[in-house]
């Protein structure tokens, strides 16, 4: 269930994304649910290996290189994805740091309090 939610919250967030930032382009909610399937799919494991290639190059740059990291995965699942673009080199930079912004909030305002007792 934890999985579906974290899913869905993605695809919101790539939806929104879409709307904010020029050359993000994400057509419909079909898109967008697949889109965020696909982005998971390659952060987990093409992400994973560059993450840890590229872990003295993080600690160096305080962990700005991730943002890297995260629009190199964008343009790839953008690549594979039908109806999800990304267009620029910036709109994938610019889209990462608003998609981890985005999913954060929403993943926030979705918090079980139960969960903290």
């Amino acid at each position: 269930m934890k999985l579906l939610v974290k899913w869905l919250i993605n695809a919101v967030a790539l939806l929104i994304v879409s709307q904010l930032v020029p050359g993000f382009v994400v057509r419909g909610v079909g898109a967008a649910l697949l889109a965020a399937l696909v982005f998971g799919f390659v952060n987990s494991t093409v992400g994973l290996v560059l993450k840890i290639l590229t872990f003295p190059l993080t600690i160096v740059t305080l962990g700005f290189f991730l943002i890297i990291i995260n629009a190199i995965m964008l343009k790839m699942a953008a690549s594979i994805t039908p109806g999800f673009d990304v267009r620029t080199w910036t709109a994938a930079l610019i889209g990462a740091i608003c998609l981890t912004v985005i999913s954060t909030i929403l993943q926030w305002l979705l918090k079980d309090p139960k969960r903290n007792r």
